[in-house]
């Protein structure tokens, strides 16, 4: 097999390095470090982003320093550490932030202060919409997406009649919003739905009134910590095998957190897996090796490195990091291709795209060994998966 860096630089297109002198970057990963999110981005995002750093960013003629920071998933952190960034610290990206209510706080500064936002973690459509701004790309998933595609998918399997456990802020709302439009449309019925705090401990009166409501279809618009927790609660209720159950950011972490036996069945809808193909392997090998718990990449994690890298070519042909609109605007212009997420673009609403792949989590015996975990069902082109450009009210459209 051939090593790491050999498949990840044969599958590098340089950018064209301007010449004089060298160009300098500060990137910030501001994520969850502490709480429900810490295993899906965490430390994760940082490694991956690192790097990326590390395997182009000398070649590419751009000096990089790499911060980290833990918003806590609480917004007035959140926006203050990248206010703090942005303004005294001479950050010129920041990228990652799950949480959407974080992500569009960052979205505003990034504008306003003329620096650049890529969102990995972040899932809000809403950065692509109404509120996408010139200075900000939405890199690996959006609410859109998983809602409108998981819809799809289960209703395909027989899930008529949904009930929607979700996330008590805009990422959730999103999810279950742009989910029910799709049911509706296909012909199905939303018999109810209740709102939960991120952090929630106990998932038991959310899942008594699902199982009372008649529906086929148990969803879970949450993700991290909190889908681990309510689908292992829905197992503990007997709840598994009786209805359909997906789980709309089903990641590799919360197999491993739930175990196979708990797992098994349950939907994924991603654009990367650690066992796709030679170059993910060998990444995943690289990345478990330096990550603290050994954990295995998922594909926000990947979405980091991805996005590092196509940001640092734009850096590179624009010859200047510290003008945002400049480099988000190189951004678009340059096609997308990296080891990891293959080739694809980025449209003028910050949108990028990309194959997205529908999996399914592995019964035990069908397992091999650790981490392998999902099969893959079948796959959705980048211009089927995500949402129309004419769709999303976004304001740079048709200027």
């Amino acid at each position: 097999m051939k090593s790491a860096r050999t498949l990840l630089a044969a599958a590098l297109t340089l950018a064209p390095l301007t010449a004089g002198a060298e160009t300098s970057v500060k990137i910030g990963v501001l994520n969850d470090r502490s709480s429900v999110y810490s295993d899906s981005q965490g430390i994760g995002s940082v490694i991956a982003a690192q790097f990326a750093v590390d395997d182009y960013a000398k070649e590419l003629g751009v000096k990089v320093e790499v911060k980290a920071a833990d918003h806590q998933n609480k917004v007035d952190i959140g926006a203050g550490i990248a206010r703090g960034w942005y303004e005294t610290e001479g950050v010129d990206m920041i990228i990652d932030v799950p949480n959407s209510s974080i992500a569009l706080a960052v979205n505003v500064l990034a504008r306003d202060l003329n620096k650049v936002l890529i969102g990995s973690g972040a899932g809000t459509a809403e950065l692509t919409g109404k509120s996408c701004s010139p200075n900000t790309v939405h890199w690996t998933y959006d609410t859109w997406e998983l809602g409108h595609g998981f819809a799809k998918a289960v209703y395909a399997r027989g899930g008529k009649k949904w009930f929607f456990i979700s996330a008590d802020y805009a990422f959730g709302k999103e999810l279950e919003a742009n989910a029910s439009e799709e049911v509706t449309a296909l012909g199905g019925r939303v018999a109810g739905s209740v709102r939960a705090p991120i952090g929630t401990a106990d998932f038991s009166s959310y899942l008594i009134q699902a199982q009372a409501s008649g529906a086929d279809t148990i969803a879970f618009a949450n993700a991290g910590g909190d889908l681990s927790n309510a689908l292992k609660q829905a197992a503990e209720f007997g709840l598994a095998g009786k209805f359909t159950m997906p789980g709309f950011v089903f990641q590799i972490n919360n197999v491993q957190a739930l175990g196979l036996h708990a797992a098994q069945g349950v939907l994924g809808l991603m654009p990367f897996y650690w066992d796709q193909n030679d170059a993910s392997r060998a990444f995943a090998k690289r990345f478990q090796e330096q990550h603290p718990r050994k954990l295995m990449p998922n594909d926000m994690q990947a979405g980091v490195y991805s996005a590092t890298l196509h940001y640092l070519k734009a850096v590179a042909a624009a010859g200047n990091g510290r003008d945002g609109r400049l480099v988000v605007a190189k951004m678009k212009e340059l096609p997308t291709d990296d080891p990891l997420y293959g080739k694809g673009s980025i449209r003028i609403d910050g949108r990028k795209i990309h194959p997205v792949y529908l999996y399914e989590a592995k019964k035990p015996t069908e397992s091999k060994g650790d981490w392998d975990y999902f099969k893959l069902i079948s796959s959705i082109p980048g211009e089927q998966a995500f949402r129309p450009l004419s769709e999303g009210g976004c304001p740079l459209v048709n200027r």
